[in-house]
């Protein structure tokens, strides 16, 4: 069983951004401790409950935590504390780590990401291995799932991409000299749009702050969006940007952008990108890849599919993190139990783990492989399987 968990930070410094980050991670200590306090626990093989607490449910000591936005840097404090705790898993109890996978560096969350996507423009007779395709992208290239996923393919032809500080707009991208260029953001620590060679920007593109009031449209961007304005607000602009044609978007970033006309933005529970979200109905990319959560609502990707867009689900398409972390966890148990009888030391067995990054990054992604593979079976059976899919929901 899987759940989203969280914390808020209350009365936080008002000191320098190191002072917050540090009592940030004294908060994520607290959070940590407060779910091992509640939990039970294995002791010589035998489940120890924790202290003075009433337990209503059965035995279960098995929890683990996965990184996330905001605490992918975290592991190693989760692993102190579940060692200061004597927990039965160890430092298999929060994947990753410095003693783990590291998955920005596998490119394993894009990487199971991008066989969804390959699979939509095969079926569409259309290898985005070798052809190039035009896309819109949601995030930066500092980023894991965005930055990892822009250099999947050197035929992508980056026609826009937006983040929470800027907007980047190339009309006519060249993909032979866009992907050195992302490769080489990619690889600078810390990068932005604003690091990204404007030579390299086809004619009327640029890099547009979304601090100012207005943008002047060139009549490339205006033949792009498809508008008439002779200018536009970075809102306005972006929410242009989500309803042009385009072969794929690609969401790397943070936010929900794509809602059901039937839902208000209330019931999105994404307030600050209200003033960007389209419906379903308007997203006119042929394809959606799903690196990033939660960028579509359900019913929102439901209204795209039904109008033509070929899409899953972000659980399917970013599957390839949790799958490598579900690996790193269950081997690390196996490997333990036989550093705990002596059979194998701790050095050994942190070489064993790094020798198999690609064994393990090849099995995550024949899964992905195969589970977008199985989906395709089944939504091409459709109402043969009537039966059977209702029996399912029900």
């Amino acid at each position: 069983v899987g759940a989203k968990g969280g914390f808020v930070c209350k009365q936080l410094p008002k000191g320098t951004r190191q002072e917050i980050f540090e009592a940030g991670k004294e908060c994520y200590r607290t959070f940590i401790r407060a779910l091992l306090d509640i939990t039970d626990n294995i002791v010589n093989g035998e489940i120890v409950p924790p202290v003075d607490v009433v337990r209503l449910d059965e035995d279960d000591a098995y929890l683990v935590v996965a990184a996330d936005k905001g605490t992918a840097t975290f592991s190693d404090i989760a692993n102190g504390i579940s060692d200061e705790y004597k927990f039965w898993l160890g430092d298999a109890f929060a994947s990753g780590g410095s003693v783990g996978y590291d998955h920005k560096a596998m490119g394993i969350t894009a990487k199971g990401a991008w066989e969804s996507v390959k699979r939509h423009f095969r079926e569409m007779d259309i290898d985005c291995q070798s052809t190039d395709f035009t896309c819109l992208a949601i995030g930066d290239m500092a980023g894991d799932v965005f930055g990892n996923g822009m250099l999947l393919s050197k035929h992508i032809r980056l026609q826009a991409a937006f983040n929470h500080m800027h907007i980047f707009i190339d009309p006519n991208p060249d993909s032979t000299t866009t992907y050195p260029e992302r490769e080489r953001l990619f690889n600078l620590s810390g990068c932005s749009w604003e690091d990204y060679n404007k030579e390299l920007i086809s004619q009327g593109g640029g890099i547009f702050s979304r601090n100012v009031k207005s943008i002047k449209l060139t009549p490339q961007i205006k033949k792009m969006v498809g508008t008439q304005k002779q200018s536009m607000s970075p809102n306005d602009l972006i929410q242009a940007l989500l309803t042009m044609q385009v072969d794929l978007l690609w969401n790397g970033g943070i936010g929900t952008y794509v809602k059901s006309s039937k839902e208000t933005h209330l019931e999105v529970g994404d307030r600050a990108n209200d003033a960007l979200r389209i419906n379903g109905g308007e997203l006119q990319a042929k394809v959606v890849g799903e690196g990033g959560n939660l960028g579509l609502t359900q019913l929102g990707r439901i209204e795209f599919s039904a109008n033509g867009g070929r899409i899953n689900t972000d659980a399917i398409d970013n599957a390839g993190g949790v799958d490598c972390s579900d690996n790193e966890v269950n081997i690390k148990i196996l490997l333990n139990s036989l550093v705990q009888n002596g059979d194998l030391t701790v050095k050994q067995r942190n070489k064993l783990l790094h020798d198999m990054t690609d064994e393990i990054g090849n099995l995550v992604i024949e899964d992905c492989y195969r589970q977008t593979h199985s989906l395709s079976i089944t939504a091409k059976s459709g109402v043969n399987q009537l039966k059977e899919q209702v029996r399912f929901i029900h």
